[in-house]
């Protein structure tokens, strides 16, 4: 029997239902434009929800001296001179309108007694210019867009898993899924697709996204489609996910706990940051904190379970309470760990996607016509090391930018294409696996995925270790032919699972060869056969099946901008 088929017809698909999906579906709607958002988890379990630190724009409210150029020389400083400035120049101008908008959606900041939005130092930056919402500015952005949707009655699909987008001719003509409890196949014509659906950091074992989420999702649906990927090798790890439980290894203990005073030391008790970084110390950037602890690791001055030691103990109790309410809680929930006497186990772990889908820096455009990628999908502002708190006012900017973008393009539509073949194809690409009653397991070669990411391509990576997960990779993707796939009484998990696992191995595939072609180091990108940092590879690495990894010449620095790049101190500050 044929399984039902759900035909919809928009002018705008949005793949993804966090914050940067949301945004773009607000501008449509507020533009009057047919929209329809779809997400594979429920909206408001979004990866949004989960960032704590803040949002930047050079708002000037506690640094009158702060402009939107100095925010976009310490992005460009900070990304190791990888970040595409035009991008950055884009994203920096329009931060304050964002956060604006977020104003107008009912966006409840953090505010001084004179009603100014409060703002934060965070990381690398050289002034206060990071507004928050508590320790959960990231859900608070997302109740606001959810809020801002329904009043304007946007059409959201939660459970809903596409597995292809259609094109025509180089063309979108829509995209095809599945429900993800009943099988219902959906069949949706747009005139043009906006792709959020995250990053790949859930391809190593370690990481801080959740499961099944962040597993290349938008790699795969982008390059199916035709587009190609930008950076893939570059990817940020955290210094601290935890490591038990099991099934939340990778979980980040905000930064805040170094921030506040928080001591990191290896199994012989040294405070091993002294010899890494002695002036900033626990305080160091994002990279540098998480290279120290993979080292100490490495080297065998590891915990137990192959970690280091974070410690707050020696805060006074009150301190922890007020200022670190979370991480108290989090660590008693999953642990019974008191982090008042007791230090806790950590270890780096995969947190951001620098890299993602090409696109142009004008209107986050894809070489595919009709086809767009935002936030962390995307590629272009973060280059070798974010910026803590750019990732989402990037969302918010080019959110607003792709919507009035994908507005434009629908409406100048001469023709709505429509590819029967395109439509076929997916069909039959469902209807291929559910038939798959091979011996493989899904969720073992997802393991083995994950298992071969870590070991090969994780803080530090060299040619011998790159080649032998290419290889590895090249053997799962062989097992991968012979997946047993069955739905039950439970839902279609299965089947969504054999799509995760395909975008993961592209993911795989992407990171390794653009890490093995980058023979440098160069912020995250750690090279134990090259450790200088050389002038020749600051390029971007362009990847696609056909073409394997192109270099890419990154635009020249404005002037205004060049000159304020300057060394900035986090001394006394959060750290990102």
């Amino acid at each position: 029997m044929r399984a039902k088929e759900r035909r919809i017809t928009t002018s705008v698909l949005v793949i993804g239902t966090g914050g940067a999906g949301l945004r773009a579906a607000i501008e449509l709607a507020e533009h009057g434009v047919d929209v329809l958002a779809v997400g594979k988890r429920p909206r408001l379990d979004a990866h949004t929800s989960l960032a704590a630190g803040g949002i930047n724009a050079a708002l000037g409210t506690m640094d009158p001296a702060d402009s939107w150029q100095q925010h976009a020389a310490d992005t460009i400083k900070e990304s190791y001179y990888l970040a595409d400035p035009r991008t950055v120049e884009v994203v920096t101008r329009g931060a304050e309108q964002a956060i604006g908008d977020l104003v107008r959606f009912g966006m409840q900041f953090a505010r001084e007694d004179d009603g100014r939005i409060s703002q934060r130092f965070f990381g690398a930056h050289k002034y206060r210019r990071t507004a928050f919402a508590g320790d959960y500015t990231g859900l608070e952005i997302q109740r606001a867009l959810i809020g801002r949707a329904e009043q304007l009655q946007i059409p959201i699909l939660d459970g809903l898993y596409v597995t292809r987008i259609l094109t025509d001719d180089n063309t979108v003509s829509g995209a095809y899924g599945f429900d993800l409890v009943d099988g219902t196949r959906y069949l949706i014509h747009a005139d043009a697709v906006i792709l959020a659906a995250g990053g790949h950091t859930r391809i190593w074992r370690r990481t801080s996204s959740r499961r099944d989420e962040n597993t290349g999702d938008s790699f795969r649906l982008a390059v199916d489609a035709g587009a190609r990927l930008r950076d893939a090798e570059l990817v940020q790890f955290h210094p601290s996910g935890i490591l038990e439980p099991e099934d939340a290894a990778g979980t980040l203990v905000s930064e805040a706990a170094r921030g506040e005073g928080g001591v990191l030391r290896n199994a012989l008790g040294e405070r091993y940051m002294e010899r890494y970084d002695p002036e900033r110390m626990e305080l160091s950037t994002r990279d540098r904190v998480a290279l120290a602890g993979f080292t100490e690791i490495k080297e065998g001055r590891g915990t137990p379970h192959g970690g280091v030691w974070l410690d707050v103990s020696h805060l006074p109790r009150e301190t922890i309470m007020t200022r670190l309410p979370r991480v108290h809680q989090q660590m008693l929930e999953l642990q019974m760990l008191d982090i008042t006497a007791e230090p806790m186990e950590v270890a780096p772990t995969a947190h951001y996607s620098m890299g993602g889908v090409w696109v142009r820096h004008e209107d986050h455009g894809t070489d595919v016509e009709g086809l767009y990628a935002i936030g962390e999908a995307a590629s272009g502002l973060h280059g070798a090391n974010r910026l803590g708190g750019n990732s989402l006012v990037e969302l918010l900017v080019y959110g607003r930018i792709v919507g009035q973008a994908a507005a434009a393009y629908s409406a100048g539509l001469v023709v709505h294409r429509r590819s029967h073949e395109a439509e076929g194809q997916a069909r039959e690409e469902i209807l291929g696996l559910l038939a798959e009653d091979g011996h493989e397991n899904v969720r073992a070669l997802q393991r083995a995925v994950r298992n071969t990411m870590t070991e090969h391509a994780g803080v530090v990576r060299d040619e011998t270790g790159l080649k032998q997960g290419l290889q590895s990779i090249s053997e799962i993707e062989g097992r991968a032919a012979s997946l047993g796939i069955h739905p039950d009484i439970a839902g279609f998990a299965d089947l969504a699972h054999a799509f995760d696992l395909k975008a993961s191995l592209l993911a795989a595939r992407a990171t390794l060869e653009s890490a093995l072609e980058r023979r440098e180091t160069r912020g995250c990108h750690n090279r134990s056969d090259y450790p200088a940092t050389d002038p020749a590879f600051q390029v971007n690495l362009v990847w696609s099946p056909a073409d394997g990894v192109v270099r890419e010449p990154i635009a020249a620095v404005p002037e205004e901008i060049s000159q304020l790049i300057v060394e900035v101190s986090s001394m006394g500050k959060l750290v990102e």
